[in-house]
């Protein structure tokens, strides 16, 4: 059935069921704005469970993190943009990227697991640039 699809795809098919009996926005502008509302609440839940700030998220930021995925697929949608291939093409930028932070923290002689945020932010931002230089091959 639709709900043992895998959830992204499951998401897209209701999505998409609701809109043939019109219920759906008009344009991407009503999912662009549940999304900021839907990221409000994923807030307002963090900051009223201080457990979920350590990773012990209550069912509560489950659900609201729930809600901002499938208003995420639906702004896709809407767009145009197959929320798949974003999410396949956004895992593999993450997986190329984080490769190069480590072999550059390797070349450098850092030593990740002990290095601040900081630090590793700042190769992250290197890596990000060097991709950018002229003659850098964009890949993913």
């Amino acid at each position: 059935t639709l709900f043992r699809s895998p959830p992204l795809l499951a998401a897209i098919r209701l999505q998409e069921r609701a809109a043939v009996v019109g219920f759906d926005w008009g344009d991407v502008i009503g999912p662009l704005e549940k999304i900021r509302e839907e990221l409000a609440e994923v807030e307002t839940e963090i900051a009223t469970n201080s457990t979920a700030v350590n990773g012990g998220a209550p069912a509560a930021v489950r659900d609201e993190i729930g809600d901002l995925l499938f208003a995420v697929v639906n702004a896709s949608r809407k767009l145009g943009v197959s929320a798949e291939e974003a999410l396949e093409h956004a895992n593999a930028k993450f997986a190329r990227r984080f490769k190069a932070v480590e072999q550059l923290a390797r070349d450098r002689d850092v030593r990740m697991p002990e290095s601040d945020l900081a630090t590793l932010d700042a190769l992250w931002s290197e890596v990000k640039v060097r991709e950018r230089e002229p003659g850098a091959r964009p890949q993913g």
